[in-house]
């Protein structure tokens, strides 16, 4: 199973972008998203180092609550078992 992580594009280098979410930056490729014309600061969905959408950046702070949500419960259920 593969998750998109919601990140905002820093730079755009030819058919790649630099891409930011919380301190963490990764390159990603731009090339499935060509015809829709992504600039710096627009938020986007990366999923295997691709690209794959433009989204608002309400609905990438909402994935990122969620994301915090299944980790804390999962940290949660890992630290009970080792106990």
């Amino acid at each position: 199973m593969c998750l998109g992580i919601p990140m905002q594009i820093k730079q755009i280098n030819g058919y790649s972008a630099l891409c930011e979410a919380r301190g963490i930056e990764r390159e990603a490729s731009l090339l499935s998203m060509l015809e829709d014309n992504l600039q710096i600061g627009d938020y986007v969905m990366i999923s295997v180092g691709n690209i794959i959408s433009r989204i608002d950046k309400k609905d990438a702070m909402i994935a990122w609550d969620l994301y915090d949500e299944m980790f804390a419960t999962i940290d949660s259920s890992t630290n009970h078992s080792s106990t």
